[in-house]
Order: structure tokens, then sequence, then C-alpha cells
């Protein structure tokens, strides 16, 4: 039981800091760099629900063991949890999204601010903006994730 509330309380507080950063750091320093430590906690909100969720399967034995490493976990998520509480397929999708972002941005060799936006340039000199009207609709969608997540365990 406790490594389902220690994730609990690590989605929680996820969320909370990537909205306070969105929504009262930002603002006032302005400062695009944020944007990324935003978009990290946002990723750590999704996994430490998606983790939150698997625990409490995992409680009840309607699931095996799984390695703690974020493949394994969504693997099961998408096998597992999906199909049994008919969760959208939007969610996966930004879940995987999300992490494909991060993994760009922690292996990019070039990475700058322009004007409200941060920039992560590609080995192939594409590039992925992260800005603001996007993080406070990732920060949504992450809402919206957490409480079908509490929903499902509490009607467990």
């Amino acid at each position: 039981m406790e490594k389902y509330e220690e994730a609990r309380e690590k989605a929680l507080k996820n969320l909370k800091t990537a909205d306070h950063m969105l929504y009262v750091t930002y603002p006032v320093l302005q400062d695009p760099k944020l944007l990324v430590s935003i978009l990290d906690n946002v990723f750590l909100a999704l996994t430490s629900t998606m983790t939150t969720i698997l625990w409490h399967q995992r409680l009840f034995k309607k699931i095996p063991p799984f390695h703690d490493n974020f493949e394994s976990k969504f693997n099961l998520f998408r096998a597992k949890i999906v199909p049994a509480h008919k969760i959208e397929k939007k969610y996966e999708e930004f879940i995987r999204e999300i992490q494909e972002i991060i993994a760009l941005h922690r292996k990019s060799k070039v990475e700058f601010r322009r004007k409200d936006s941060f920039i992560i340039c590609q080995d192939d000199y594409s590039t992925i903006s992260v800005t603001v009207p996007q993080l406070k609709d990732y920060v949504r969608i992450v809402k919206e994730f957490v409480s079908i997540m509490e929903d499902i365990v509490k009607h467990e």
C-alpha cells in the first residue's frame, strides 16, 4: 500500500509544481528556460500517476509484477489498464508524446530561447518548440488524467 500512496503523492506534488511554475513563477520571471522545467514536472506527474494506478492494480493482484522503468510501466499500462478501464487512447498518446519530447531534450546538443518559447533542435535540424499555451494545455490534460486515475482507484 505504501508504494501506491508514495506514487500518488509524487504525482500530485509534480502537478502542483508544474501548475505553480506555469501560472506564478513564469509570468514573474519570463524566462523560457523555465518551460523545460515545467515540462519535466508534467512528465513526472504523468509517470507518477501511471505508476499509482499500476501499484494499485498490483496490490489487488490484477496485474503481474513490473520493472521500475518507464517502458515497462507504459507497456503494462497500455496493455492492461487502458482496455480494462476504457481509458481514452488520447492519454496513452499524450504520455508517449511528452516522453519523446523529454528524451529529445535530454539528447539535444542545441537548444535556445526565442521570444516566449524554448526551442529544441534535433540531429536532423528539425525543431520542437515548447510554449506557454502548449504547457497550459498539457497541465490541463494531466489534471484530467489524474482525475481519471483517482476515480478508478476510488471505485475499486
